[in-house]
């Protein structure tokens, strides 16, 4: 399927914003400046923001005019997204953190991803029989690392931002407060995850205040969520990780059964980490390091893809060696990558060119790979979990941000009078060697839970950095995360517009099971025919529907910005497959009436 196809099929509003010269963005989703050469366009014309909600958008975009810098506006964004996304993401979960400091041209990953309870042994998560727990460690206290999505928040205020957390903190403080109304992904995910949630006191609180299920349409306000923010706000990290949240935080996990302490919750650090960098064509690919598996596995997908001229290949052709250099990425996944604090990850070996060079050429240019130790289990449907967003502002500075609260809602569980909903992220460990997590992945000693340690995640922040162009991207999606990052690098190195590579159609292997997935209608009937001459094996949506079985048919919620420097330009995607409660908001300097 082709990019206009697909565009008019999901004509969808942006959720993206612009500030040129202080005024808002264009309603064709691009701000223009006079052409300049290249050396002159130092600074772009204004600023863009492209997030999965049209309410944490407009949060940056307030913050930005009131004197902040895109760190501040990622503040208000990811804070906002955790009051209107808690399907998604929230204070109770983690996230990584792309910076880019336009003064100092410093490159810097945060990492705020959740860690390992002390009590939180591999044993926990056996039942009588020494089997998996799957309940246990997808559902309730026993799920939940300790968060990290708060300590960022004063991290970034702390050493990069310019406002502080009362002025940062305050739009989500005011939408917790005041209410929005629940979309359809919001309920619909509440359904789908009513009979965990509804096992919890402090959930239910939340969740049945009107005493019935959250339906579209209905005023959510969380009193609870405004109060805990107003403290972080207050009181910084303590407001948060110690004092009465700290306390309710602790007490509230305990009463379901878990085992946590005020002193490791109060320990949590966030950690400053160099990014992975490496070059693909004329891009310097600037992406996540360990404990995020996507920046070694984006490397080695992409080195190994280098030398391929993509232009003199039929499409068959180009999936092919696309999803040979996935299985090869995943495979190494499983048995080297973890968190570098406590393994010892060979980062350099693995995202070198010389090893890439090696795995390319164990491909056959016209056979797949049959991958080792096949399950013959799909990879589990994953479309509404994480979130993403980007930003580049008026002075350079950009940020890439994904972050989540693991499986949809998390843990399912709320720490009464906290309002905060727990993640689920212990799943993300191995935490029973070789058995597959919640989206189909598995591990061994690498990944397994220690005291403190962070769980390998697929998030991945990435930047591209090129003469001519700057591009920020990234999307939730599981353990598609990488692979989407991976085709939206392939798409704007092929010249492609910020809105067609949020657009583009997606495929994905994971080594394991060896299984080619992709969305409705990303293949043609002779492209399928042909992979599957190759021997592929496809799980294709259209015909899992014509044989009464349900597969995903469209993934992720992509959201990127890019900078042309030669045209001094700036320009916005999100994913058209992601519609948010009644729209999005595009504010444009002629027409500053919402675009629906």
């Amino acid at each position: 399927m082709n990019i206009p196809t697909l565009l008019r099929r999901l004509a969808l509003p942006l959720l993206i914003a612009f500030v040129p010269s202080g005024l808002l963005l264009a309603a064709d989703g691009q701000v223009s400046a006079a052409p300049a050469p290249v050396q002159q366009a130092v600074k772009p014309p204004g600023a863009a923001i492209a997030s999965a909600h049209a309410l944490a958008t407009d949060a940056g975009m307030e913050v930005l005019a009131d004197g902040g810098n895109a760190f501040d506006a990622a503040i208000a964004v990811s804070a906002v997204l955790s009051v209107v996304e808690p399907v998604s993401s929230g204070l109770g979960g983690g996230g990584f953190f792309l910076l880019h400091d336009a003064a100092t041209g410093r490159d810097v990953f945060l990492d705020a991803r959740e860690t390992s309870p002390a009590a939180a042994t591999p044993e926990r998560y056996l039942d009588a029989e020494g089997g998996f727990d799957r309940d246990r460690a997808t559902n309730g206290a026993w799920s939940a690392g300790i968060p990290g999505l708060p300590a960022a928040f004063v991290h970034i205020q702390e050493k990069y931002g310019k406002l502080p957390l009362s002025r940062t903190l305050a739009p989500a403080i005011r939408i917790a407060r005041e209410g929005f109304p629940v979309y359809a992904r919001m309920a619909r995910g509440y359904a789908a995850r009513s009979a965990v949630m509804e096992r919890y006191p402090g959930t239910r609180e939340v969740y049945l205040a009107a005493g019935r299920p959250i339906e579209v349409g209905d005023l959510f306000r969380q009193p609870d969520l405004a109060r805990t923010m107003e403290l972080l706000a207050e009181q910084g990290f303590d407001g948060f990780y110690r004092g009465d949240i700290g306390a309710r935080l602790v007490a509230g996990v305990n009463a379901e059964g878990g085992a946590w302490t005020e002193d490791e919750l109060a320990a949590y650090r966030v950690r400053e980490r160099e990014p992975v960098r490496f070059g693909y064509h004329d891009w310097e690919i600037v992406t996540a390091p360990p404990p995020s598996s996507g920046g070694i596995a984006l490397a080695q997908m992409l080195q190994i893809l280098a030398p391929y001229e993509f232009d003199a290949l039929t499409e068959a052709q180009r999936a092919h060696l696309v999803v040979e250099s996935m299985r090869r990425a995943y495979r190494d996944r499983t048995f080297y990558l973890g968190d570098p604090d406590f393994v010892q990850v060979p980062q350099r070996l693995l995202s070198s060119a010389d090893y890439a060079a090696g795995l390319r050429a164990t491909i056959h240019p016209d056979r797949a790979t049959p991958s080792d130790l096949l399950s013959g289990a799909p990879t589990p449907l994953e479309d509404e979990e994480t979130t993403h967003f980007s930003i580049i502002d008026a002075e350079g500075n950009r940020v890439g941000a994904t972050q989540t609260v693991n499986l949809l809602y998390g843990s399912g569980l709320v720490a009464p009078g906290t309002g905060v909903l727990l993640n689920n992220e212990m799943d993300d460990f191995a935490l029973k060697p070789g058995t597959p997590n919640a989206f189909g992945v598995m591990g061994f000693a690498a990944n397994a839970p220690e005291p403190g340690k962070r769980m390998l995640s697929s998030m991945t922040p990435t930047f591209m950095v090129s003469g001519d162009r700057v591009a920020v991207l990234g999307t939730p999606g599981g353990s598609r995360i990488i692979t989407m990052v991976l085709l939206g690098v392939l798409g704007y190195d092929a010249g492609l517009s910020a809105p067609d590579v949020a657009a583009l159609p997606r495929y994905h292997h994971q080594w394991m099971p060896d299984v080619l997935q992709a969305e409705t209608g990303t293949f043609d009937v002779a492209t399928v025919q042909a992979l599957r001459a190759m021997g592929h094996t496809l799980q294709l949506p259209e015909e899992e529907a014509s044989q009464g079985r349900r597969s995903s048919d469209v993934w992720g919620n992509f959201q990127t910005v890019a900078w042309d420097i030669a045209g001094n330009r700036l320009e916005a995607g999100t994913d058209p497959r992601n519609p948010v409660g009644k729209g999005a908001t595009t504010h444009g300097a002629k027409d500053p009436e919402p675009s629906r």
